[in-house]
């Protein structure tokens, strides 16, 4: 029952039963008086009985328009009473709400308005607070990401530099091999700007799609011949779990395959000797699902909701040792919901090992 328009209801239900019900009270209340008393009729000691009928309309007349003014003035007077003490009430959620609003345009994003009032002022609020909420976590990322971009850009670009500068001044010899090292850093470079362009198209919805029905069998056991490889050199062993019928999925085969690569990528990177790393495709509830599940170091559980945010690592320290911008899940993501579709991380926890899951919807 706490509706807007429910108060409003019953303040001018109110209003409007003081009113009527005024003339009833007042005459309850002069009801127990002589007739002559009540109207203010003049007595009359020779003529008890009588009176003089001019005289009496007169008084009638002048009882009821008194009556009647005295009625509109008290109905009044609640009126204002009820409207002002109603107006603040209402009013009161709207200026929390507008000083919100500068606070956040001000980029106090940190600041949330109380929820209360009716049904609608407290939907309100708590849409605001949410909105607020967005904001500042967006911040916060928009924050992270420059400063990981200039970190991940200053390496490659100090390393250039400072060999460049050493040939210059004849330190290391202009030779194939040094060469050939400027050129993986410039590669770094290409690669982390091709990433953020790709994440810069996904986000705006201008990421170009060229869709086709494709052998989505064919596409994981390409992906994993890639891998094969570097799993054998990194002593890991690298399965599949293919079903012996093909499913056919109208996507892009491309980009799917770079956002199952990303995640072997990741997968083998985070799996130490010895471990195993497994690709399953199959069908479920109207839905291909590629999942890739290794046994390495696991995610905590407080992270599993940020594994996908960019630049994001478990170990920020340690992971500074790795190759990669951080970027591959992000992007993986960004492509799958390209697609409709999206991208599911499960973990027991640290060195228990992680699944990741592409679902994608079987129309594509």
């Amino acid at each position: 029952m706490n509706r807007l328009w429910v108060w409003i209801s019953v303040v001018i239900v109110g209003v409007v039963l003081i009113v009527t019900l005024f003339p009833f009270v007042y005459r309850s209340i002069t009801s127990d008086m002589p007739p002559r008393q009540a109207y203010g009729i003049p007595f009359d000691e020779r003529n008890p009985e009588g009176f003089n009928p001019d005289e009496f309309r007169e008084v009638i007349e002048m009882r009821f328009w008194t009556n009647l003014s005295w009625t509109l003035a008290v109905g009044a007077v609640v009126a204002l009473i009820a409207g002002v003490l109603l107006t603040r009430w209402l009013v009161a959620p709207l200026r929390e709400l507008e000083q919100g609003a500068r606070a956040v345009t001000e980029h106090q994003w940190d600041y949330r308005v109380p929820v209360r009032g009716s049904a609608e002022m407290r939907s309100v609020a708590l849409s605001f607070n949410q909105m607020a909420a967005e904001l500042e976590h967006e911040e916060t990322l928009r924050r992270n990401m420059l400063a990981d971009v200039t970190h991940e850009l200053r390496h490659p670009i100090h390393i250039i530099q400072g060999n460049l500068q050493a040939i210059l001044d004849s330190v290391y010899p202009l030779s194939m091999e040094e060469i050939d090292r400027l050129l993986d850093q410039t590669q770094d470079l290409t690669s982390l700007v091709d990433d953020l362009h790709e994440l810069a198209l996904a986000e705006a919805h201008d990421l170009p799609l060229h869709k086709q029905d494709t052998d989505m069998n064919e596409l994981a056991a390409n992906a994993v011949d890639v891998f094969l490889p570097l799993a054998s050199h990194n002593k890991i062993t690298l399965t599949t779990d293919i079903p012996s019928e093909p499913i056919y999925v109208n996507i892009d085969s491309a980009r799917i395959r770079q956002a199952l690569q990303n995640l072997l990528g990741n997968a083998l990177r985070y799996t130490p000797e010895g471990g195993e790393v497994k690709v399953i495709l199959g069908r479920s509830e109207g839905s291909t699902l590629i999942q890739v599940a290794d046994s390495g170091v696991g995610i905590p559980p407080e992270d599993l909701g940020k594994v996908f945010d960019r630049f994001y690592r478990v170990d920020s320290s340690r992971d500074r040792e790795l190759p990669g911008a951080g970027l591959g899940l992000a992007v993986a993501q960004a492509i799958l919901q390209s697609h409709d579709g999206r991208i599911e991380a499960q973990s027991p926890g640290v060195d228990q090992g992680s699944t990741f899951t592409m679902i994608l919807p079987i129309e594509g």
